[in-house]
């Protein structure tokens, strides 16, 4: 007679402790970066790759920083001084407290809806607050470490390639503020010639990543700026000094206008992209390295309830920023340290007063740069499935990717992508689920009761020929086992469990 085992205590726990984004190959690597307190490690390792790449590659995220900088600024909503000075003092402290490039930037959405509606510099902190508090919430009470229990990986990679399409897009718009070749509008310093000699001159060098090209290009734009910046006489309008930074406290009633308008949209931006696709993308580049989504939220609160209430805009971690300095060559946290230092000296020196010399950089090079180094966090997303060599689940774990990605895009919400990515990651389990069962109805019986999530090992159908496969699911509680009973059944793994075995005599 058939039989049904409900999994044991000790099975669901394992199931609860296993890790959904990584595979049993990656779980014994040894981390590659030391912790914070092994001094000597660090320098180590920070002298290993004191390399122009590596200070090429902390330039890899300014593609977005720069736009979103200087357009808070020259509408009032955020100040250029205390921006770059926390943003500079935020790197130092990500460096120093993950020791990969963790980069720090701009939260686009609030960004973005500050620009649209206009808003002051109370009702831009109150969104920044708003989020902030509630990242640090989740983290500190350890409620997104059910995220990586739950939430399969195509799910995670579906919002890395659905942000990096985002992010091309973004870096094609700043290149079409001056898509031009010729005629009267052109721009000496910032047209589609030089768009198209920087994307070339960045796949030329694309496997020769020891070509600072990010330096290079950036290099090449400060040079073009400065040129036009003397072109129209407006160096007199930049003051070098001592320039410091000021609160600004919102009142309630933009704290409310700020978190309701800009705020709610852009938290779970925050959770899903600033968090947790960026410990995927983390572990994906470092192997090994395995970042705590506790640690993450609790710097992302810790910069904004800090830097909003004296001036900065709100800032954030993100997988697109890491996945940009990776691609331009970054690999400690020596990067942070630079970008810092010059983020902090140019805020402090020139202030506010740097705006006039920023506004003339080149959009066609952050444009380029920008969709470069989109391209590198859509590379990740290739790694999609925990079973290799399994077609089927391959093939339903690659439509749960397009799906997220798609929803993403298509609705211009992480929020959304994320919902319809576990809709049907949800609906194939179940599809998986029910035809085991009534294919097999020993299929749920473990072959152990230590706690362990394995179970007994696939075998071949004799009716079919067919291979089920073999691996664990991603939202049941252990992996099932599928035994055929026939004269052509095989064992693909491993050997068939002894109450297995037994089961199918009695029937």
């Amino acid at each position: 007679m058939a039989r049904f085992t409900l999994p044991t205590r000790e099975q669901v726990v394992a199931y609860l402790k296993e890790d959904k984004w990584e595979s049993g190959q990656d779980i014994d690597l040894p981390n590659p970066v030391p912790p914070c307190w092994d001094l000597k490690g660090r320098a180590r390792r920070m002298k290993e790759h004191f390399t122009l790449r590596e200070f090429s590659g902390a330039l890899g995220d300014i593609g977005t920083l720069v736009p979103i900088l200087i357009s808070l600024t020259l509408q009032g909503s955020a100040s250029l001084t205390s921006s770059l000075f926390f943003g500079g003092l935020w790197n130092i402290m990500t460096g120093f407290i993950y020791g990969v490039p963790m980069c720090v930037q701009p939260m686009k959405s609030i960004a973005a809806i500050a620009l649209t509606n206009k808003f002051t510099a109370g009702e831009l902190a109150g969104a920044g607050l708003g989020v902030s508090a509630i990242v640090f919430f989740l983290g500190v009470t350890r409620l997104l470490w059910l995220v990586t229990r739950f939430v399969p990986l195509p799910v995670v990679k579906g919002l890395q390639l659905g942000t990096c399409f985002q992010l091309c897009k973004k870096g094609v718009e700043l290149v079409k503020k001056n898509a031009v070749f010729w005629g009267d509008g052109i721009l000496w310093s910032d047209n589609l010639w030089w768009a198209s000699a920087s994307f070339v001159l960045v796949l030329l060098v694309y496997e020769r990543r020891r070509v600072p090209v990010a330096m290079m290009v950036f290099m090449l734009g400060v040079a073009f700026a400065l040129a036009q910046t003397g072109a129209h006489h407006e160096f007199g309008d930049v003051h070098a000094g001592a320039h410091f930074v000021h609160a600004s406290v919102p009142t309630a009633r933009e704290f409310r206008t700020g978190f309701l308008s800009a705020g709610l949209g852009q938290l779970p931006l925050t959770l899903l992209n600033s968090v947790v696709a960026l410990a995927a993308l983390a572990r994906e580049l470092f192997p090994g390295y395995r970042p705590s989504m506790t640690h993450i939220t609790g710097t992302i609160g810790v910069m904004n309830l800090v830097g909003c209430f004296l001036g900065s805009m709100p800032f954030c971690h993100g997988s697109g920023g890491l996945a940009g300095q990776y691609f331009f060559g970054a690999r400690t946290e020596l990067s942070l340290y630079f970008l810092g230092v010059i983020k902090i000296v140019l805020g402090v020196v020139f202030g506010e007063s740097l705006l006039v010399i920023l506004r003339w950089f080149p959009s066609s090079f952050l444009g380029v740069m920008l969709f470069m180094a989109s391209i590198e966090l859509g590379l990740v997303a290739r790694n999609f499935s925990l079973h290799p060599h399994c077609e089927s689940r391959r093939r339903q774990d690659f439509v749960v990717l397009l799906v997220t990605a798609a929803a993403l895009v298509g609705f211009s919400h992480d929020g959304l992508g994320f919902l319809l990515g576990m809709v049907t990651a949800l609906v194939f389990w179940l599809h998986r689920h029910l035809n085991a069962n009534a294919a097999y109805p020993d299929a749920l019986l473990p072959t152990r009761a230590t706690g362990s999530t394995d179970y007994a090992a696939s075998h071949v159908s004799a009716k079919s020929g067919s291979r089920p496969e073999s691996g664990s699911d991603d939202f049941a509680p252990g992996r099932a086992a599928v035994v055929g009973s026939g004269p052509g059944s095989s064992s693909i793994d491993s050997a068939p469990d002894p109450r297995t075995v037994a089961a199918h005599a009695a029937m």
